[in-house]
């Protein structure tokens, strides 16, 4: 094979010190050892990193990280995430890269363009064209103009809404190839791309061998009781998991002695969740802690949970990480949503419980603490089998490369 080279087009693609967007990351390692170049293309702002990548003042600033992988950080203005100027980087980012130079790049044989944001799939859509590409493959992480209407009640009228809807068709028609990390998203994409052979389900993914397991320190430890049957949840205390039905049934719970909740991690929900358990012997929160400590904690939680809400948009499937981590400490999962084919669900290591409502969440707890320790020991363990064999970035990345 011809040394080809691969543009990803990913406003928010990040590396590892970036603390977030790693995925193109992970899949260029596995491309590379197969022979081709990869070039990953990224804004030189992101309010989700830890860590900013270092630019200069020109447009685009060439960085050459480890495993041989280029990064290419686009100049875009930098924003508030809740503000419009998150949006008009996006527009700036998607008009600036329609000027990267093959001098700059190399020639691409293949573009992948990742979403969201969604405005960059035409940009690839003329880049492909300019250089006679042979393959554009559009990336779909979150379903938009969806994502507004259902989770933010926008009108399928509103002028974003309308011009994201003209661009995600235009997208879906002259695209070769579609990737989605949503197992069900094909129902509302081929309807729109009319052509069903070109959707391909590639999921989010681990890299086990980066796994790095922190010991806790002895005062987080003692905060978490050693003789109640422990149900936990890690992660961002917000709207996004439905927290709120998950402190309801602690509540429900309080004066149960052999039932404890704990709950690790910040949001701007934590708070009023604090005060309304004010008293309750029978929840602990523990602040946000390092990634490389969440392993750790998750040994002393006997199930853990995670929740959506009664919502259409989860019908086409959903792409959280926290499922990983559940699944790599072998944890069996208290799922509160409709049956959508999360990787909890096909792998068996989940309880679904109805979504939005405390009672079904109690009713888990009670129904999962009632069996045997040793068949809750399998239960975890066919999670784990699972998120190794299926959810390994060595795995998808070989997907990806039968789709080049």
């Amino acid at each position: 094979m011809d040394n080809k080279v691969i543009w990803v087009l990913n406003q928010t693609a990040g590396k590892p010190s970036s603390g977030w967007g790693e995925r193109h990351y992970y899949f260029a390692k596995y491309w590379i050892k197969k022979g081709y170049t990869v070039k990953i293309i990224s804004g030189s702002y992101n309010h989700l990193f830890i860590n900013q990548p270092e630019t200069s003042d020109r447009t685009f600033t060439l960085e050459k990280v480890e495993e041989n992988i280029t990064f290419c950080w686009v100049k875009i203005p930098k924003y508030d995430g809740g503000s419009i100027f998150k949006l008009w980087s996006m527009i700036v980012f998607a008009f600036k890269i329609l000027f990267l130079k093959a001098k700059l790049l190399g020639k691409p044989d293949i573009i992948v363009v990742s979403s969201m944001p969604i405005f960059q799939i035409l940009s690839g859509i003329y880049l492909k064209r300019k250089y006679k590409s042979q393959k554009l493959i559009f990336e779909i992480r979150d379903l938009w103009p969806l994502t507004p209407i259902y989770l933010l009640g926008y009108s399928k009228y509103h002028p974003v809404v309308v011009v994201m809807k003209w661009i995600e068709k235009i997208g879906y028609k002259k695209s070769d190839k579609i990737v989605s990390l949503l197992p069900n998203a094909n129902k509302y994409i081929d309807k729109i791309s009319n052509t069903p052979s070109k959707f391909h389900w590639i999921p989010n993914g681990i890299d086990q061998n980066l796994l790095v397991t922190e010991v806790l320190p002895t005062n987080m430890i003692n905060k978490i009781p050693k003789d109640k049957f422990i149900i936990g949840y890690t992660g961002t205390i917000g709207m996004a998991n439905t927290m709120g039905y998950f402190i309801e049934a602690s509540i429900l719970l309080k004066d149960n002695t052999d039932i404890h909740f704990l709950v690790v991690g910040d949001g701007y929900l934590k708070e009023e969740y604090v005060t309304m358990t004010y008293g309750n012997k029978n929840i602990t929160f523990i602040n946000k802690i390092k990634k490389s400590q969440v392993q750790s904690i998750l040994s002393y939680i006997d199930v853990c949970y995670v929740g959506r809400y009664n919502n259409k948009l989860y019908e086409y499937g959903v792409s959280y990480n926290k499922y990983f981590d559940y699944m790599l400490a072998k944890k069996p999962i208290l799922e509160s949503s409709n049956c959508i084919n999360s990787p909890a669900e096909l792998s068996e290591c989940a309880l679904i419980v109805q979504p939005e409502n405390s009672s079904a969440i109690i009713e888990g707890i009670y129904k999962l603490k009632a069996i045997p320790k040793q068949q809750l020991s399998n239960m975890g363990e066919k999670g784990y089998i699972y998120v190794k064999k299926y959810h390994n970035f060595e795995y998808l990345s070989h997907k990806y490369l039968n789709l080049f």
